[in-house]
């Protein structure tokens, strides 16, 4: 099971008959374990990595992570204002971190003004909501373990005595 989701973390478009026959199992097998991790939830989504930057209608967009600091609520912990906050549409990604703060929110808009009134508007005016901090990102080079630059070689000629 391990090996087939490997495979597929590296290259979700992977027939099934190849996946059988790199991991010398039957297609049927293979199929087997694939919809038993769907239905079990391990796989929840097969996805395509896009370069933002190589996209004309993503350029225009800015992304930004957002610190957040919370009082927990009694009873529901961190979880509640979670869910408030993971069901805006400009949230991508929401973690629960530990250190210095509490909620990490990675967030896309159309403009640094439309993420601004995000954040001042919904985001801080959320019961539970303590501070924010805004970060925003200027340009990606990994992500996922996947190169955003393109790898460069050196093309200068070695110097022979």
């Amino acid at each position: 099971m391990e090996e087939i989701l490997n495979l597929l973390q590296n290259n979700a478009r992977l027939s099934v008959e190849d996946i059988a026959a790199m991991t010398k199992k039957s297609a049927a097998e293979v199929e087997a374990v694939m919809k038993r991790l769907e239905n079990d939830g391990v796989i929840l989504k097969y996805a395509a990595i896009v370069n933002p930057d190589k996209v004309v209608e993503s350029k225009d967009k800015v992304r930004a992570e957002i610190e957040i600091q919370v009082t927990p609520e009694r009873e529901h912990g961190f979880d509640a204002l979670a869910e408030r906050i993971y069901r805006f549409p400009q949230v991508k990604s929401l973690y629960l971190m530990s250190g210095g703060y509490d909620l990490k929110v990675i967030i896309e808009g159309e403009s640094l003004q439309e993420v601004a009134f995000f954040v001042a508007r919904k985001l801080s005016t959320l019961n539970g909501v303590r501070s924010t901090k805004t970060h925003f990102f200027l340009k990606t080079y990994k992500e996922n373990d996947v190169l955003y630059v393109d790898e460069k070689t050196d093309n200068r000629e070695g110097v022979t005595a």
